[in-house]
């Protein structure tokens, strides 16, 4: 790029558009299995094939996780909204058009809060509505994938959100991060499985420069399925400075969808990008209004879950946890379930918080499982979590006893009393391993009495070594501590 283009203060906006697939269990028309991994063209019917004489019948669960995905993010939901008929021809769209939302969508307004540079800053939602997903074109895999391309039609009919935001992003690192929080928004309240590579999450990105913040905007990009945070931050990097350069050169930029390659790590053509009015949008003549009276509405959102923010906010409030640990902990929802069952059994909020961020999501992360696939019941490590603090253990045993309780379903007591690993608090026993560790490290013991006060620790670690853990460090560190200065 050309060394000019980066000296003006160009500014890039960009406004996003996310495509989630609800987690239903048929399709939004029609009593077809809404999965993924089905043999292909398995589960389709004539009212997602499009054939003729076939009426779709509007699944009404679909309704409730729009509903309450459009609650989640503060967006009003509006009594009554239109289905509409999207026309395009493209192989993947077995009807000739999509059945979405236009001028009357389900929700608008709502926000979510970004970082960027250290502050958050609200972008605003434009809409959001609902919509069936296309089908799927298979470019490679067969023999003859050279000359031919395949269509999968099983997801056709799969019902979606496509969430809508204002073109207030200014930075791709900020635009991955709106990304990132609305799928976590979703994932927490159960609309979406949030797995992105089977495609059941994914985002188109409108990108344009300009020079400057109050000039006019530029001409806009659509850079389409973006399927990772990472592909997102990636391609806007790229589309931004091919834009600015272009222009920096007297080139004009080409309204267009263009696709990003990960591989060489930039975007390119894809098709002219179409106006609304190309679509030739009319109200769908065979689906009535979707009528969301406030008792509806009432009834979803007294069913959804505690929302991270405010949960976050409770465990500061009613734990007395750092904001970091609640904020951590409330990444998932499954994780922020099981600290609160951990804290009930323990009796000791912060404890079970310093073990959850601590073991157990080192042990999630080496054994690549999930929270809901934990192998320790909160019952039982609030068990151990209590050993620890009555005496009966010392922190270090207690790491040991944990690994043998992972995955086993044995208790703490138990093994602590099968392998002697009750922690040692009796002055006399602590005396002997005091007396031992002088002996054995005399030259360290006159270094501290010398002045070389960091030795004591590493006094104090032998001794406990000596122990195999099990010796009280508290009381230790005193004996020893009187020990060197008597």
């Amino acid at each position: 790029m050309s060394p000019a283009a980066t000296t003006v203060a160009w500014e890039p906006v960009i406004g996003l558009e996310i495509h989630a697939q609800l987690r239903t269990a048929t399709k939004i028309f029609c009593g077809c299995a809404a999965r993924f991994g089905a043999a292909p063209n398995h589960d389709v019917c004539p009212v997602c094939l499009g054939l003729p004489g076939a009426l779709p019948v509007l699944n009404g669960h679909a309704v409730d996780l729009a509903i309450s995905a459009a609650l989640a993010l503060g967006c009003t939901v509006h009594e009554q909204s239109i289905f509409a008929r999207k026309n395009y021809f493209y192989p993947d769209l077995p009807k000739g058009y999509q059945i979405s939302q236009y001028d009357r969508p389900l929700a608008t307004g709502g926000s979510v809060m970004v970082e960027a540079g250290g502050a958050t800053r609200a972008i605003r939602l434009t809409r959001i509505h609902m919509e069936e997903d296309a089908g799927k074109s298979v470019h490679d895999g067969f023999a003859d994938s050279d000359r031919r391309t395949y269509v999968d039609y099983n997801r056709a009919g799969v019902p979606l959100i496509e969430i809508v935001s204002e073109p207030e992003l200014r930075t791709p690192t900020e635009a991955a991060h709106f990304f990132e929080t609305v799928r976590a928004l979703l994932v927490w309240i159960g609309a979406n499985d949030g797995n992105m590579e089977e495609g059941s999450l994914r985002c188109d990105a409108n990108v344009s420069v300009r020079r400057g913040s109050d000039a006019p905007f530029g001409t806009k990009v659509e850079v389409k399925n973006l399927n990772s945070f990472r592909y997102l931050q990636k391609a806007l990097e790229y589309e931004i400075t091919r834009q600015i350069d272009a222009v920096s050169h007297g080139e004009r930029v080409v309204q267009e969808t263009r696709l990003f390659d990960s591989a060489l790590g930039r975007t390119f053509a894809m098709r002219s990008k179409e106006e609304a009015h190309d679509y030739r949008y009319f109200p769908e003549p065979d689906l009535p209004p979707v009528l969301v009276p406030e008792a509806r509405r009432a009834r979803v959102g007294a069913a959804m879950p505690e929302l991270p923010e405010a949960r976050r906010a409770r465990f500061v409030r009613d734990y007395a946890l750092p904001d970091y640990d609640a904020g951590v902990l409330t990444e998932q929802r499954g994780l922020a379930d099981y600290f609160e069952a951990v804290a009930a059994a323990a009796a000791n909020p912060k404890a079970a918080s310093n073990w959850v961020m601590g073991e157990v999501l080192r042990t999630l992360k080496v054994r690549e499982t999930a929270i809901d696939a934990v192998g320790i019941s909160p019952a039982a490590l609030g068990g151990l979590i209590r050993l620890v603090d009555a005496g009966t253990i010392s922190s270090t045993v207690a790491k040991a006893v944990f690994e043998q309780m992972y995955g086993t379903g044995r208790d703490a007591a138990a093994i602590v009393a099968e392998h002697g690993l009750a922690q040692v608090s009796d002055d006399g026993a602590l005396g002997t391993l005091v007396a031992d560790v002088l002996t054995r490290h005399a030259d360290t013991a006159a270094q501290y009495r010398g002045g070389r006060k960091q030795a004591f620790g590493f006094l104090v670690g032998e001794a406990m070594k000596a122990s195999d853990g099990k010796a009280d460090p508290k009381r230790l560190s005193q004996l020893l501590r009187a020990a060197l200065d008597g």
